[in-house]
């Protein structure tokens, strides 16, 4: 591509309070950043670590490169989150005896023993639970040679639900919802997590972690056999598990994170251009995560991101909605906007998804980038932002064509 776009932000620098964009060179395109906690990411060297409050979060879970994350506010209910503990039932603990997705030695070992029963941890930390609302319990597990299968096992109101992970595969092994999942970590790690409605209203829910066998049951004939490492314990009131909240003595809030104040009505056109944005890591709720250029007001916007289970790109001039269409997102998407009155393209993954023809007029000047909506609202739903680009014309087929095809 022969065009050079007049914003450009790679995430590569950051400090508090600032994300930076390669271009403009001058600082117009560079964020300003959000978010009154710490908060956790994952960092270059794969090991998951805590960053200050406002500061932005080069997270590397996809690998080598950093994406900008960007995530709601939640809360870790579960204290002491490096170490769950509670009543033992037919199993032991060893504490911090092997190095946590941290690359600290905090990690500990959960281990079955000879009983014919459940072989768990329950839980001890008072929680509550409303019906109708969404949950999600999650830990970090790691195989020890032994092939014992983590459980997580809840109470939803009802009855009692619970998910079995195969350590040595990286699978799901069985889930009574079917809403579990794991994700890989470095140096053998995985992230597990279910997620559930609450059937009913609960003043004090069980959580447990518990040890399957190979058939999936955590209620067996032990044999003091099977055991695993886990570490880093989380329940929150959301649908999918967000970045890990650390906690010791008490529930820990992380804050929604905001990026806002890229741009002038220099390097934004009102007249035409493209809106581009390079996404992943977006998490399957209703709630949307975008990037958007504005004039600051409600009238003259436009975006594009995601929205429910799909990608959504929209255009509004003069109080009145020219464009608005929906189409279909994979794991990572690349997704650009093209606008000039009588020219409207959409292009996701290096196909064209429409064209359409209406004249349209900003009756205000665009001047600012932001995450969010178009006054730069908070970010309601967990999505990694790989690149995001400003250019100040229109751009040929061809070009988005090369500019989003994955």
């Amino acid at each position: 591509m022969a065009t050079i776009p007049s914003i450009a932000m790679i995430p590569s620098g950051v400090k508090a309070s600032k994300l930076y964009s390669v271009l403009p060179t001058d600082g117009t395109g560079d964020f300003t950043t959000t978010r009154a906690s710490v908060a956790t990411r994952v960092n270059e060297n794969g090991l998951i670590e805590e960053v200050a409050a406002n500061v932005p979060r080069l997270d590397y879970s996809d690998g080598t490169c950093p994406s900008l994350l960007l995530e709601p506010a939640s809360t870790n209910f579960l204290t002491n989150s490096s170490e769950f503990t509670g009543t033992l039932i037919n199993s032991s603990v060893l504490r911090d005896v092997e190095l946590s997705p941290t690359g600290v030695l905090s990690a500990d070992k959960l281990s079955d023993d000879s009983a014919l029963g459940e072989h768990l941890i329950n839980s001890t930390v008072t929680l509550s639970m409303t019906i109708g609302t969404s949950y999600t319990f999650s830990s970090f597990f790691k195989a020890d040679g032994t092939s014992g299968r983590a459980v997580i096992r809840l109470f939803d109101g009802l009855a009692y639900q619970y998910s079995s992970f195969n350590l040595d595969a990286g699978t799901v092994a069985y889930s009574s919802l079917g809403d579990s999942k794991i994700e890989a970590y470095s140096n053998g790690w995985y992230r597990c997590s279910i997620s559930f409605t609450a059937t009913a209203t609960s003043s004090n829910p069980p959580v447990q972690l518990g040890i399957a066998n190979a058939s999936n049951q955590f209620s067996y004939q032990g044999a003091s056999n099977l055991s695993y490492y886990f570490w880093g314990v989380q329940y929150e009131q959301n649908s999918y598990a967000t970045s890990l909240i650390n906690t010791v003595a008490t529930a820990q809030t992380r804050v929604a994170d905001t990026a806002t104040g890229s741009g002038n009505s220099t390097v934004i056109n009102s007249t035409e251009g493209v809106l581009y944005g390079e996404i992943s890591n977006i998490e399957n709720d209703a709630d949307p995560s975008w990037i958007n250029i504005s004039d600051g007001n409600v009238n003259n916007w436009l975006f594009i991101g995601k929205e429910g289970n799909n990608l959504r790109a929209y255009l509004r001039a003069n109080n009145s909605v020219i464009f608005d269409q929906v189409a279909t997102r994979a794991d990572s998407n690349k997704i650009a906007l093209s606008y000039k009155s009588g020219d409207i393209r959409l292009y996701v993954n290096g196909v064209q998804i429409i064209a359409v023809t209406d004249a349209f007029s900003f009756t205000a000047p665009l001047n600012q980038l932001n995450f969010g909506s178009y006054n730069g609202g908070v970010t309601t739903t967990k999505a990694s932002w790989k690149s995001v680009q400003v250019y100040t014309t229109a751009l040929s087929d061809s070009e988005l064509t090369t500019l989003t095809t994955i």
